[in-house]
């Protein structure tokens, strides 16, 4: 029963950590302050989704974490998703599954981007 409070504090004290970088550790990161504190709010397990999905669309996690720009997006696009329960289905198949099988993903399009940016 101590998880709900554990997730609440961890949130807090990575809040208190965006808050205190100072501009200059911002601007090295690239990041505002908003955009690092919505980071610092997702799910724990996003960049771990977008991964594995992104090795359904055949990209390695060094060709998806390459530009930081795109990246983020992808983290971003994947944190606000609302079918986490297909999503999990579709990962669940692992090497079994294919690009077609993730037409609900709203990053789709942001994967397949990836093979014609090449």
């Amino acid at each position: 029963m101590t998880f709900p409070f554990r997730t609440l504090f961890n949130r807090q004290h990575r809040r208190a950590e965006v808050d205190a970088l100072t501009d200059r550790d911002l601007s090295d990161l690239g990041l505002s302050r908003d955009q690092l504190r919505h980071f610092a709010q997702m799910p724990a397990d996003v960049p771990e989704r977008v991964v594995a999905m992104g090795a359904v669309f055949g990209l390695s996690e060094g060709a998806l974490r390459r530009h930081h720009g795109t990246w983020s997006e992808l983290l971003d696009v994947c944190s606000t998703c609302p079918d986490r329960g297909a999503c999990a289905l579709v990962l669940a198949k692992a090497q079994l599954a294919n690009p077609r099988d993730a037409a609900f993903c709203p990053n789709r399009h942001n994967f397949s981007g990836f093979w014609s940016a090449a």
